[in-house]
């Protein structure tokens, strides 16, 4: 497949998506493709059950609080496994 049919996403999404697709049906994929999904979501909206001075739930990754700080350290040590690989 083309990466133009797959236009409008931003080039690292297609670079993303065009790798999610090369990868062979197998239970390794299911389980990628399934982690990558609730990552992303979580990413997006994190919903830290850490409640902030106004006693609001933290609704952002971009705000230092523990749960953020544990998925940013375990990213960061699955990236430099799969980098000294």
């Amino acid at each position: 497949m083309s990466a133009e049919g797959l236009l409008p996403l931003s080039p690292e999404e297609q670079k993303l998506l065009l790798a999610l697709r090369e990868i062979p049906l197998s239970r390794l994929r299911e389980l990628m493709t399934t982690l990558i999904g609730e990552l992303a979501e979580f990413v997006a909206e994190p919903s830290c059950a850490e409640m902030q001075a106004d006693g609001v739930p933290c609704p952002s990754s971009d705000v230092s609080c523990d749960e953020c700080r544990k998925l940013t350290a375990i990213l960061e040590g699955l990236r430099g496994r799969l980098q000294a690989s």
